[in-house]
């Protein structure tokens, strides 16, 4: 599979889904015109890959966010990746399940949270309203539940296939299910998946075992994302250093698309170990390593020309630059980050899909100038 640069869109929740008044309102979790609009305006990246969306349920817990549940969720996407496909690009699903990230109140049918252990996440969870929650002592899912959450999994990705999606992206970082899996401050499972570091690797190796036997998509189509230095959360593990270092050997043995590593500390660092990096995971990872979390194009362009990463990852800088990749190709500069509350505002387009492009800005201007009286104009008047 050939990308046209090595510039990748970040998956960022927007939470632009369709307003409505009922939250269990299927609208809002289909991926909608705007939507479509957003990744088609940023196809020129190299890889686009989607904010998270979630596999089932029990894997949601932002309101407005989408999922990947229904054939009606599937005729959504597949209006965004024909927009993107049209513009040359390629396009990856982000498979997320929140865990005990989540609350109950998103979840109906079974009115719990889930983790790998009944470990409450630190700090605050939102509620299908939207407000801030104490988070809730998460049911440690049973061995068969790990083994169906699995196939949820597996059968978001055969509904990406559907969707038409050149690829997936399985969400292991930033505390999310497969995370608190990973991480030994929130997996004390005593059975096959937990204890041990082969142990706690389980969920996301079979994870992608399953999804390439069924056929959805090959190895070398399947990305996964880490954050070994991150604290979002409530994650940060005494022995990450050595737990990421052999996630790195394992998964390298797959064949797959990629490695995105969220090594950078400006998403919060957890400081219970020295910080792990992509310099030092590429001793163990011969494949695609995609960097991220506060890159500048400088510091970007050095990792690549140290062969510590091979494609880097914009998030922030993404949002305010639909189009960063030739922003970077032709020194032209680049505009101001979007400011915080524009990130997952219920706004629709405002602050989502009306940032210019620099040659728009430059056009904008010249009809400006051209509208100016000139000075022999104005002294006349």
């Amino acid at each position: 599979q050939e990308l046209s640069n090595r510039l990748s869109l970040a998956p960022l929740t927007r939470a632009r889904g369709t307003v409505t008044a009922d939250a269990f309102d299927p609208a809002c979790r289909i991926p909608n015109d705007i939507q479509a609009e957003y990744y088609e305006q940023r196809a020129s990246a190299g890889l686009v890959i989607t904010e998270a969306t979630a596999i089932s349920e029990e894997g949601y817990g932002w309101r407005n966010a989408p999922q990947i549940c229904t054939e009606e969720q599937v005729a959504g996407w597949k209006k965004v990746v024909d927009r993107v496909h049209a513009k040359g690009g390629k396009i990856y699903l982000q498979l997320w399940h929140m865990g005990r990230q989540a609350h109950s109140s998103f979840h109906p049918s079974t009115k719990r949270t889930v983790s790998a252990s009944n470990i409450p996440m630190a700090g605050k969870v939102k509620t299908l309203d939207m407000e801030d929650a104490e988070p809730e002592v998460p049911h440690a899912l049973t061995t068969e539940e790990v083994k169906k959450t699995i196939q949820d999994f597996v059968k978001a990705a055969k509904r990406c296939k559907e969707a038409g999606f050149d690829g997936v992206e399985i969400h292991s970082a930033n505390g999310y299910l497969v995370d608190q899996f990973l991480q030994s401050c929130s997996n004390k499972r005593t059975d096959e998946y937990g204890g041990s570091m082969e142990n706690r690797l389980r969920m996301l190796t079979e994870i992608v075992e399953g999804i390439v036997a069924s056929g959805a998509y090959p190895s070398n189509r399947i990305g996964f994302r880490i954050s070994p230095n991150g604290a979002f959360g409530g994650m940060g593990s005494e022995d990450n250093v050595e737990m990421f270092e052999y996630v790195a050997k394992e998964m390298n043995k797959y064949d797959l698309a990629y490695m995105h590593v969220m090594d950078g500390l400006g998403f919060g660092y957890h400081g219970k170990t020295k910080p792990v990096t992509c310099a030092q995971l590429r001793k163990y990872y011969d494949g695609i390593i995609m960097c991220n979390v506060g890159l500048t194009k400088e510091v970007a362009e050095g990792m690549i020309r140290s062969g510590a990463a091979d494609m880097a990852c914009f998030g922030r800088l993404y949002i305010s630059n639909p189009d960063l990749p030739e922003r970077f190709a032709n020194n032209w500069p680049v505009a101001d980050p979007a400011p915080y509350e524009t990130w997952w505002a219920h706004t629709g387009a405002k602050g989502y899909t009306d940032w210019p492009t620099y040659e728009q800005e430059q056009a904008q201007k010249a009809t400006e100038t051209a509208e100016e009286p000139t000075a022999e104009v104005a002294s006349a008047q």
